[in-house]
């Protein structure tokens, strides 16, 4: 078992992610973004800002010393949301020992790139094994121990085992997966259907609509993700459809929860700015469009979200247009 571990992040999932290495008997460097709240988790044992009412592990010791967190550590969790992925991993990557193996829990791409997080940190940490944890995981139920099961890729069945090993519990069940693109892919392209199913919630649209969404959209990220290079049978799985579920339909969602505002007739700006967590899927909707049009993959329902997020579509004239498309023949993808 390792001795020590760094969960870089300190939002819902790292809390998280920290907090079951700790009851494993791991000890945690939790570190944070900004020093006020690395003081903050330090001074109350608690996450309020994101993960409120539960108590953090005595194993686990917040910081805001980078290096120090990083030293003589055996296991770094990246928990850092994407669009700010490159600016954190540029100045940490050169503090992360030498084959070190780094597990990312990061969903989304790259707008300025497309990258996927796992390929940003192997850039600035160049020769550490990385892996990547996906699946129905919504934080505040985990951090409760409600059970969930979830799925780990990586090139290296070594390494993904490893990460089953110290994050498993009796009830925060991990699989392996050899397809790190699709089951990266997978967590990053629900965040848009998820927003889709909260604008459905915020008009009432009722559950045979969010029902033929989830489908038809399960077909749409899988479309791409085959077109990409991943595997078919990942979307079906953990990462795919099992975490589409969750994330359309959980009501602490991040991205369902914004939807539904927007749905309800809240501007995309004012959504955003009021959130206390990123809303992943509204950057990622931009970079799913432009994959989606580099590869030319139809896309219906993420360039219904692009038109509602960014060009001032209204929400009920975006399912209308959706639901007067040509008749055509069902495909499973």
């Amino acid at each position: 078992m390792l001795s020590k571990a760094t969960v870089i992040g300190a939002g819902g999932m790292g809390t998280v992610t920290a907090q079951i290495l700790a009851d494993n008997g791991i000890h945690v460097a939790l570190l944070a973004q900004f020093a006020d709240h690395a003081q903050e988790l330090a001074a109350t044992r608690e996450n309020k800002r994101y993960l409120p009412g539960v108590r953090l592990p005595e194993r686990v010791a917040p910081t805001f010393d980078g290096p120090a967190a990083l030293a003589n550590t055996e296991l770094v969790i990246s928990a850092i949301p994407c669009q700010y992925l490159r600016s954190v991993w540029k100045e940490l990557g050169r503090y992360v020992p030498a084959q070190v193996p780094l597990c990312s829990v990061t969903k989304g791409i790259e707008i300025a790139t497309l990258a996927r997080p796992s390929t940003i940190i192997q850039e600035y940490v160049i020769g550490n094994p990385v892996a990547v944890l996906s699946g129905p995981s919504v934080a505040p139920e985990v951090a409760r121990c409600l059970p969930a099961t979830v799925v780990v890729a990586a090139d290296s069945l070594e390494v993904a085992t490893l990460v089953q090993a110290v994050l498993g519990t009796s009830w925060f069940r991990i699989y392996t997966n050899p397809d790190v693109l699709g089951v990266e892919l997978a967590g990053a392209l629900k965040n848009v259907i998820a927003l889709a199913a909260g604008i459905l919630d915020g008009l009432h649209a009722g559950d045979n609509a969010k029902a033929a969404l989830l489908t038809r959209g399960l077909v749409e990220i899988t479309r791409l993700g085959v077109a990409l290079g991943a595997h078919a049978e990942t979307f079906v799985g953990l990462a795919g459809v099992g975490d589409l579920v969750t994330t359309c339909v959980s009501p602490v969602g991040r991205n369902r929860s914004a939807g539904e505002r927007i749905g309800q007739g809240v501007n995309v700006t004012q959504v955003v700015e009021e959130s206390t967590a990123v809303i992943e899927g509204i950057p990622t909707t931009r970079a799913v469009l432009q994959l989606a049009q580099q590869h030319e993959v139809e896309m219906p329902i993420t360039q219904a979200v692009y038109q509602v997020l960014f060009e001032e579509k209204e929400p009920l004239a975006a399912i209308t247009d959706l639901m007067q498309r040509p008749p055509k023949a069902e495909e499973p993808r």
